[in-house]
């Protein structure tokens, strides 16, 4: 009997027995077959050769190594000929850095040793018997003795020189009141030379039946019992250089030209501005004011003087210098 067409030939497969576990309806198994045998098959070698060929060429070159390229040998020659250059560099200045240091420590110990050794050699000297006081020389004294000042220092012979100081030379100058100001000079190996400067005498001031020749300062340098030619009297409350009267009268006096001033006989002021004198020739009296202008106003009275008769008494007001005033002083 022919079957109809469209249904499968093929048997259906035979149940499984009861002892297998059922396949999963989803999973069907698929059927059994063999592994295939390899075989070499010779004759289709060279065509896959050619196509292996082919893929090579296909796939992108690779880049060679560059330890077998010419341009990389002489790139890491280059690198180390440049770290052999830096290495070297880097040792020089090493070296050179410690030269300079040794250098500067060199020369700040010798620098060092130096200045001591100049100090001490300096210090030996000056302190050794050879520079030791034996000379003293006074120089600049009119009133004074310079024997007698040379002789108020002789504690300090035998003494080295750069021990001495002013103020040693001072305290043994105390006792000379004519004695202004000084100063010292050392001359190697045992001189002392002492140059001094006067105190000068400025006027007499009464004291009893004496007189006190003082200066400008105020300061009595000696006492005589009868007023020295050339020196005026000076009568004022108090001698002392911070009352006004006395120091107007002192800068009028140290003002006047030494003619005029020798030729004052007496000078008295009770405030700054009352300064008044008279004269031992003709016995003129002159007001003079304050000490301002003092200069100008003792060119005035001597221009004065110089035009008036000097066998009459005359006063010369000259506190106004601009405007001079003379009259007859009988």
């Amino acid at each position: 009997m022919k079957r109809p067409e469209g249904v499968d030939r093929t048997p259906p497969p035979a149940p499984p027995p009861p002892s297998q576990k059922r396949q999963k309806p989803h999973k069907p198994q698929q059927p059994h077959t063999a592994p295939k045998r390899l075989t070499t098959d010779t004759s289709s070698q060279p065509q896959k050769i050619q196509q292996s060929q082919k893929l090579e060429q296909s796939r992108p070159a690779r880049a060679k190594p560059e330890a077998h390229s010419p341009g990389g040998a002489s790139r890491r020659r280059s690198e180390r000929v440049a770290a052999r250059i830096r290495r070297r560099a880097e040792r020089g200045e090493v070296r050179r850095f410690t030269r300079q240091s040794r250098r500067r420590r060199l020369t700040a110990t010798l620098l060092v040793v130096g200045v001591l050794s100049l100090i001490g050699g300096v210090a030996t000297v000056a302190l050794s018997p050879l520079m030791a006081l034996s000379s003293i020389q006074v120089l600049g004294t009119e009133r004074l003795e310079a024997s007698e000042v040379a002789a108020a220092l002789d504690e300090h012979r035998g003494t080295p020189l750069a021990v001495i100081s002013d103020a040693d030379v001072r305290a043994d100058l105390e006792q000379f009141a004519l004695i202004r100001s000084f100063s010292t000079e050392i001359v190697p190996p045992d001189t002392l030379i002492v140059r001094i400067v006067e105190r000068a005498p400025l006027g007499v001031v009464p004291r009893g039946s004496a007189f006190d020749i003082v200066d400008a300062a105020g300061v009595v340098l000696e006492s005589v019992s009868e007023r020295p030619a050339g020196v005026a009297r000076i009568d004022v409350e108090t001698v002392a250089p911070d009352d006004p009267a006395f120091r107007s009268v002192a800068e009028v006096l140290v003002a006047l030209p030494s003619r005029l001033r020798q030729a004052v006989s007496a000078i008295s002021a009770t405030t700054r501005d009352d300064v008044r004198f008279t004269l031992d020739v003709g016995n003129h009296a002159v007001v003079w004011g304050s000490a301002e202008r003092s200069e100008y106003k003792a060119r005035v009275l001597s221009a004065a003087l110089a035009a008036t008769d000097q066998s009459v008494r005359w006063e010369y007001d000259v506190s106004a210098p601009d405007s001079l005033v003379v009259r007859r002083a009988d």
